[in-house]
């Protein structure tokens, strides 16, 4: 992890800080309602940042909106455009995303300045689909060096004008070439925070394994100080999914850590229905909590032991363990009656 810390807002990135979960808005800025109910959503699944498109200027008195009226931290994302960038800054954004390979230099040194004086947070990087034929070249074919030269000459465009204040990225859509290329940059720029995904990962299962594949590669190997796992779907379930990876490599906790046993044709209980029943009262337990269900008794009262509260099947329905101690055995019909109790849970509480 990075050794410097940057701060947006209240929201710190890099040295001690934990590993931050982004996201980004879905819906035109202009649609003032849906994108604050879309912010609220975010916040609601515990997302930390979230990047906001602006392509036009037009858009921007929508983007100091937002900013005005959100407590989600809003990074403006900024392609091409120098005045947009400065826009966003003026519209009250602490945190923008550009390219400075594809600004004017000139007007780049007004981006800076503006940062400077207003503490904007600037991140730079490169995508895979945004990589140059000289890149390319320079890396003699090498896809994933060319990306690191992509946010090298990026990196140095800022810094040769003492602006530090910086968080670096590379994405791809290949898992490979992505981890390869944040390797490269966490080596050559260990100071500086970074962020982490792989782009277009596509919708559903597929998007989920390839995102989680790349990012915990990199977390493993102590790189990354803020995620994105950029899906096909709503935004809310890019967090929930950023947030089971950290819980899974445990950097983070957040909700409920659910042990439950793929079942087989030993199984006792019926552990895919049990656990669509004990899932809606996980809901409201404390976060860290560790909750088993095991389908049998060959290994399930000792995994069940471990855990806070444990499940674990037996011949005539389930023993109940909490902390490590049974509590009772239950007939199978009894249990959704006596869970909400074995949780300490109510439907009011």
């Amino acid at each position: 992890m990075s050794k410097r810390q940057v701060k947006i807002n209240e929201l710190t990135i890099g040295g001690d800080a934990p590993v931050r979960v982004e996201s980004m808005l879905k819906i035109s800025l202009d649609k003032r309602e849906e994108v604050l109910a879309q912010c609220e959503r975010l916040i609601n699944v515990g997302c930390e940042m979230a990047r906001a498109a602006l392509p036009e200027a037009k858009f921007a008195e929508d983007l100091k909106h937002l900013v005005n009226h959100t407590g989600l931290t809003i990074m403006a994302d900024i392609h091409f455009d120098p005045v947009l960038a400065i826009l966003a800054m003026e519209a009250g954004c602490r945190a923008i995303r550009i390219n400075p390979g594809n600004m004017p230099l000139n007007k780049l040194n007004d981006v800076i300045t503006a940062a400077k004086n207003l503490g904007v947070v600037i991140r730079i990087g490169a995508n895979g689909g945004s990589i140059s034929q000289a890149q390319l070249d320079a890396a003699e074919g090498d896809r994933a060096k060319a990306l690191f030269i992509a946010v090298r000459e990026q990196a140095e465009l800022l810094l040769s004008r003492n602006f530090t204040d910086l968080i670096l990225s590379a994405k791809s859509s290949s898992v490979i070439e992505c981890v390869k290329a944040n390797e490269l940059i966490a080596e050559n720029y260990p100071d500086f925070p970074m962020h982490i995904g792989l782009t277009e990962a596509g919708p559903g299962d597929g998007g989920i394994v390839k995102g989680t594949a790349c990012i915990s590669n990199l977390l493993l190997k102590g790189i990354g100080n803020t995620l994105r796992v950029s899906l096909t779907d709503e935004p809310e379930r890019e967090v929930k999914v950023g947030y089971e990876i950290l819980k899974a490599l445990e950097l983070r906790t957040r909700g409920v850590n659910l042990i439950s046993c793929p079942t087989c044709g030993r199984r006792r209980a019926d552990v895919m229905r049990l656990v669509k029943v004990v899932e809606p009262l996980l809901k409201k337990l404390p976060d860290g909590v560790s909750v088993a269900v095991m389908g049998c008794e060959v290994n399930g009262p000792k995994e069940a032991r471990h855990a806070q509260y444990g499940i674990a099947g037996t011949p005539g329905g389930a023993v109940l363990f909490r902390e490590g101690k049974s509590v009772g055995e239950y007939k199978f019909d009894e249990l959704e009656n006596i869970l909400p109790g074995f949780f300490g849970v109510t439907a009011s509480s």
